[in-house]
C-alpha cells in the first residue's frame, strides 16, 4: 500500500461516489476503481458495497477508514515537525476562501487557530471559485479553502470535510412536507442558483446532469443568503447546503434521495511555490482538525 492509495480510499470513503471522487482527486474513474480493487485484493477483504456508482463501506471498510485517518494524521504531523525545523518562522500568510464558507465554517476555524497561534497574522480574501483558482495559480494567495479548483500541474487540493446539499423550498411549497425527494422531480420548477463562476453552481449543474434534467434558472446570485431569501419569497427552489447557524426560518430543507448530493471542501495551494512557515502551520492545523470523525460530522 502507498500513501496515495490510502488518501484515495479516505476520499472515496467520505464522498462515496467513484466519479465525483475521481474528479476531486484528479484521476480517471477507471484508475481510481483499479486502485481500490487492488487495495481490496491486497487486504483480502471487501471494503465497498457498490450500487450503480454509489457506494457504502463494509464493516471492514469502516475499520480501515479509522486506521487510515490515524495513519494520515501521523504523516501530516511528521511533515509539520520537519517543516518547523528549518527557516525562520514567518508570522503572516495570505488565506482565501469561497463565499459560502465565510458565514459558518471559517469564523470558528480562525478563532481556534488564533487561540493556539496568537502571533500569526492571516490576510483574508473572499472571492468566487474562478478567481480563487487564478490566485492559487499565480501565487497571490498561499492557501485557499474551497470546494474544488481546476486541477493543474502546479496545484494541490486536500480533502477536509463534506457537507450535504438539500432541495430548498418555501414552507408553503407542495414539496415542503416531503421526507426526501428525487432531483428529477424539480424538472418543472424555477431554479435559483449561484452564478456560474462559483464552485457550488458547478457542482449543482453536475448533480442535475446526473438526474437527467436542466430546470430553468430564473436568478443567479452571489451568496447563499440572497438565494435563501428569494426562495423563501416563493420565487423558486434551490439546491443548497444547510449552513449551521444561518438556516432560513421560512425554508424547508429536503434530503435528496438521488443522486447523492454532497460537496467536498478542502484546502488548496500552489505546489511550485514554497509556502511561508506560517502558512504550513495553518495548513497542518486544518488537516489535523478535520482528520477526526467528530470534526467532520460537525460540518455536515
Amino acid at each position: 500500500m502507498e500513501l496515495a492509495q490510502l488518501k484515495y480510499f479516505q476520499v472515496m470513503a467520505n464522498i462515496r461516489h467513484f466519479t465525483r471522487a475521481a474528479r476531486m482527486l484528479d484521476v480517471t474513474q477507471p484508475a481510481l476503481s483499479r486502485s481500490m480493487a487492488k487495495l481490496e485484493r491486497d487486504l483480502d477483504v471487501p471494503l465497498f458495497k457498490r450500487n450503480e456508482g454509489e457506494i457504502e463501506l463494509t464493516a471492514e471498510g469502516e475499520r480501515l477508514l479509522r486506521r487510515v485517518d490515524r495513519i494520515l494524521r501521523e504523516v501530516d504531523s511528521a511533515r509539520e515537525e520537519a517543516s518547523s525545523r528549518h527557516a525562520e518562522v514567518s508570522t503572516e500568510f495570505k488565506f482565501s476562501f469561497i463565499h459560502s464558507l465565510g458565514s459558518y465554517a471559517l469564523p470558528h476555524i480562525l478563532q481556534d487557530f488564533r487561540a493556539k497561534y496568537p502571533d500569526i497574522r492571516v490576510q483574508l480574501n473572499q472571492q468566487d471559485s474562478a478567481t480563487l483558482a487564478q490566485k492559487v495559480a499565480s501565487g497571490e494567495t498561499d492557501l485557499c479553502l474551497c470546494s474544488t479548483i481546476p486541477n493543474t500541474e502546479s496545484s494541490a487540493w486536500v480533502y477536509l470535510w463534506s457537507e450535504e446539499l438539500f432541495v430548498t423550498v418555501p414552507l408553503r411549497h407542495p414539496f415542503a412536507e416531503r421526507e426526501s425527494i428525487n432531483l428529477n422531480e424539480l424538472e418543472d420548477e424555477s431554479l435559483i442558483a449561484m452564478k456560474s463562476s462559483y464552485s457550488l453552481r458547478i457542482l449543482v449543474d453536475q448533480f442535475f446532469d446526473l438526474a437527467g434534467i436542466h430546470p430553468e434558472i430564473t436568478f443567479e446570485g452571489d451568496d447563499v443568503s440572497t438565494i435563501s431569501g428569494l426562495v423563501a419569497a416563493g420565487l423558486g427552489v434551490s439546491l443548497l447546503p444547510k449552513l449551521a447557524g444561518v438556516e432560513h426560518p421560512e425554508l424547508r430543507y429536503i434530503p435528496v434521495s438521488f443522486p447523492i448530493c454532497k460537496r467536498a471542501v478542502g484546502v488548496a495551494w500552489n505546489t511550485q511555490r514554497q509556502l511561508p512557515p506560517a502558512a504550513i502551520c495553518f495548513q497542518q492545523f486544518l488537516i489535523r482538525r478535520f482528520d477526526t470523525p467528530h470534526e467532520k460530522s460537525q460540518m455536515v
